[in-house]
């Protein structure tokens, strides 16, 4: 039996994207105002290696809410909106959001798994790190091992995206059209590059490939069932 999602209307912002914008909005202005009394909201709720004295397994869902600055939020958002509408239009808000979160989850194990990686790799070995200059404890700079971003599920979103809807076109910089499926492969290879190539641009790049092949599994496995669309 396959299952299909047909709303009333289409909705230019569906109820969990809108919900979804709210949250993360609500939280990055919390981050600012509770940094003001000395309370480190990403320190709580981003997701810190699971190594850290700071880890808690909360935050493999806590993290996707928090950003690193104003336009960390809202390229998300934007990307959030420009393609969660259509699949959330298209799938309902139930399954619209059990895909968004499992890419999240998705992407943050990825990037837990990467880090463990660099950790017995690069720095198991040492009992100290130097870090700006100053010489800390290994299981201090291991608290700094922290990713925040809602990107890993938004990937997810626009691999989505791209299988369902693979030859509409996307602007690029608002103004060169790109089918969605070359706009996928080429993010992918972008995201794998700068990965493996250790870019040190503080981008957790193997969590955006893990929020896509979550997404890429779970269409996939849609898809065999008859209920991707």
């Amino acid at each position: 039996m396959s299952y299909q999602y047909t709303p009333n209307r289409f909705s230019f912002l569906p109820v969990v994207v809108k919900n979804l914008l709210i949250i993360n909005g609500i939280m990055f202005l919390a981050d600012l105002v509770l940094a003001r009394f000395g309370i480190d909201l990403t320190r709580i709720l981003g997701l810190h290696f699971f190594m850290a004295s700071d880890f808690h397994i909360y935050q493999l869902f806590t993290y996707m809410f928090m950003h690193g600055n104003f336009w960390h939020l809202f390229f998300n958002m934007f990307a959030l909106w420009m393609f969660g509408n259509t699949l959330e239009n298209s799938w309902g808000p139930k399954r619209f959001l059990l895909f968004y979160v499992l890419c999240g989850l998705g992407a943050g194990l990825m990037q837990e798994g990467v880090q463990y990686i660099e950790y017995v790799t690069k720095l198991s070995n040492y009992q100290n790190v130097n870090m700006g200059g100053a010489i800390i404890p290994m299981s201090e700079y291991l608290n700094y091992m922290t990713t925040v971003g809602a990107s890993g599920a938004v990937y997810g979103l626009l691999l989505a995206f791209g299988m369902m809807f693979p030859n509409s076109l996307i602007y690029l910089y608002f103004a060169i059209p790109i089918k969605a499926k070359w706009f996928v492969i080429g993010y992918a290879v972008i995201e794998l590059l700068n990965g493996l190539g250790a870019s040190g641009d503080q981008v957790a790049h193997f969590a955006h490939l893990g929020g896509m092949l979550v997404g890429l599994i779970i269409i996939l496995i849609w898809r065999k069932k008859g209920r991707l669309y």
